[in-house]
């Protein structure tokens, strides 16, 4: 199997628009309707009453600790939903920073090269609400963003988030609606950032054996060993 013809399919060269791809059925699974919560008032009687400060705590704009939080991120996860209700989530990464803070009610994110589905810019298109997920590594606490996003090539902001010389296509621009701080009790719980829960890569195949495997099949270890340096060669290459 050529190296291109598994990058033309993993979406280094394109990936086909999602409109074009038949969706997975969804397995039928059953329970007992008393088990279901149907309504609010259902969700509520489960739970104590919402903390005050937990409501307090939202702003409609960036104060000074969520800027300096944002400055320091170098990763944020980014949720999208498509015209039709389909939800995706996807993750940007870059050096801390990354994401520009234009002012207490609007950020600039930039758009690195990926694989070409464009599943997130599509769907802002059509659906301009995204939610924000900033994370410092070695902070438990995040921060979320909630705002209504805008696909933008303005030349200066483009060249200002330049890196390797490798100007980015387009920035998403996110007019800030809803910023608060999120306790770290999800992190705490996963010893996120422990040492002792680190886990080796090996411990799974690697992404091109388990792509293929669900897809044409993987080949045989020797030249599945060369798709994957193959690989590595164009994660090198195509970061910016």
């Amino acid at each position: 199997m050529a190296a291109s013809s598994v990058f033309h399919g993993l979406g280094f060269l394109s990936w086909p628009s999602p409109d074009h791809r038949k969706e997975p059925e969804l397995a039928a699974t059953t329970f007992d309707a008393a088990h279901v919560i149907q309504d609010e008032a259902a969700l509520a009687a489960l739970f104590e009453p919402t903390h005050a400060l937990a409501v307090q705590k939202s702003r409609d704009s960036l104060g000074p600790h969520a800027q300096a939080f944002i400055r320091r991120s170098p990763l944020l996860c980014i949720g999208t939903q498509h015209r039709d209700g389909r939800a995706d989530v996807s993750p940007r990464g870059d050096p801390a920073g990354f994401v520009r803070v234009l002012d207490d009610r609007t950020l600039a994110i930039p758009d690195r090269p990926g694989n070409n589905r464009l599943d997130s810019l599509r769907n802002i298109l059509a659906n301009p609400s995204v939610g924000l997920l900033f994370i410092i590594p070695g902070f438990d606490e995040t921060l979320r963003v909630n705002g209504q996003a805008t696909l933008v090539t303005e030349p200066e902001l483009l060249r200002s988030m330049s890196i390797q010389q490798r100007t980015p296509s387009l920035a998403i621009l996110v007019h800030v609606t809803e910023v608060f701080l999120h306790c770290a009790k999800a992190f705490r719980r996963a010893h996120l950032w422990s040492d002792e829960q680190r886990q080796a890569r090996s411990g799974m195949p690697s992404l091109m054996k388990m792509i293929l495997d669900d897809t044409t099949g993987a080949p045989d270890d020797a030249e599945l060993c060369r798709l994957d340096e193959a690989l590595e060669d164009a994660y090198r290459k195509t970061l910016y």
